[in-house]
């Protein structure tokens, strides 16, 4: 399991400018069936203190469908997409309402942005998200980002986030942010169900998401919105990849916003895992545009772990999906754990063709060749 950090732990310095909150819905409508303006206004003023402080702010915001659902009068939880599609539509207006209106008693301008992974599948779609959303934050605006669940749906996996989590830490990824905030209505990640297990702790800090740390989230009971605290580590693991900060904590402790970006130790707190990565690879990594997946033997993994090798065709034991040369894939150990990702130099019919074979063996097999790797270090991410 990753080390845990100390649970007094707490930064001397909180380098925080930019920061990304993403607000549950059972945190935002206090664990009922419509939104509480109570708790969203004592989080509104929250963000509008520290942007006065010239901080720069984005709210990724669950709470529409639930607000729909209100509105609509409907009392129980609806699963049937085109019926969640129309909640969504309906709450979403009500959601932004209550935003605009709050944010005005601080004499602050909202925006919103609806997004898809189709509108951030491709380089270009990406950098004018990118560009729009620093814009923004150029101008003091708050930008209040969603998912436009009315035209993503859950069949086409291509074109859906899957939950406000993981677009929480997409967009910290887009725009470069410090810290990513995932408030909730639970305290963080615990040793175990603290419901049935007396002896169950909050751990404060997580040094390194390992499959441990994962299956902890299964027993941590977390907001009754499309994610969970399972989604909330797949987040985490992508955001502290980009080298973002990010902390889990309950949105209902007082002050709780401006006590962590003043670096006090509330919920727990995820360590980026790397540097800042340049704006390619931490598109590369979001795993938008991936196509495929491509499993290494163990020299390989050595070779791109520990000696920043580049991926030959000797190293890859087996090819999933189709996808043609220049498409982004997954790389995976032997067991199954994904290592990072890049861009190939051949298709899947190629790969399929020379893998584990020697470099010097690919023209002959194939007729031609791309060169000698099939991923080039300057193409790649590892974890």
């Amino acid at each position: 399991m990753a080390k845990i950090g100390k649970s007094n732990l707490k930064p001397s310095v909180a380098p925080y400018h930019r920061v990304v909150a993403k607000f549950g819905t059972s945190l935002l409508t206090g664990g009922g069936d419509r939104l509480n303006q109570d708790i969203m206004s004592h989080l509104v003023a929250q963000v509008a203190q520290l942007q006065k402080q010239d901080m720069e702010l984005l709210i990724v915001s669950s709470g529409a469908i639930a607000s729909g659902r209100h509105k609509l009068g409907l009392t129980m939880e609806v699963k049937d997409i085109p019926l969640r599609q129309v909640l969504a539509s309906v709450g979403q207006n009500r959601l932004m309402s209550v935003y605009e209106q709050l944010f005005s008693q601080h004499d602050i301008t909202v925006a919103q942005a609806l997004l898809t992974k189709a509108d951030l599948s491709d380089r270009s779609g990406y950098l004018n998200a990118r560009n729009t959303l620093l814009a923004l934050l150029e101008l003091q605006v708050i930008c209040i980002v969603n998912e436009n669940d009315v035209v993503a749906v859950d069949e086409i996996q291509e074109a859906k986030f899957g939950d406000n989590d993981n677009l929480s830490a997409m967009v910290a990824n887009l725009v470069y942010a410090d810290l990513l905030l995932m408030l909730t209505d639970a305290a963080g990640l615990y040793t175990a169900d603290p419901h049935r297990d007396a002896s169950a702790r909050l751990i404060p800090q997580v040094d390194r998401i390992d499959s441990g740390i994962e299956r902890l989230a299964a027993h941590t009971p977390s907001d009754l919105g499309t994610g969970g605290m399972v989604t909330k580590i797949e987040a985490a693991k992508l955001a502290t990849a980009s080298g973002v900060t990010v902390i889990v904590a309950d949105g209902r402790e007082p002050n709780v916003i401006l006590r962590l970006v003043a670096g006090e130790t509330v919920g727990t707190r995820f360590l980026p895992s790397t540097s800042r990565l340049e704006s390619r690879k931490r598109w590369m990594l979001s795993g938008l545009s991936t196509k495929g997946k491509l499993v290494v033997d163990s020299g390989a993994v050595l070779a791109l772990k520990k000696q920043n090798r580049s991926l030959l065709a000797a190293g890859i034991s087996h090819v999933e999906g189709k996808f043609q040369r220049g498409a982004i894939v997954n790389i995976y150990d032997p067991q199954g754990t994904r290592l990072g990702c890049g861009i190939t130099n051949y298709s899947s019919s190629d790969l399929d063709i020379i893998k584990g074979a020697h470099s010097r063996k690919i023209t002959s097999l194939l007729g031609y060749d791309y060169g000698s790797e099939v991923v080039h270090r300057n193409n790649l991410v590892v974890f």
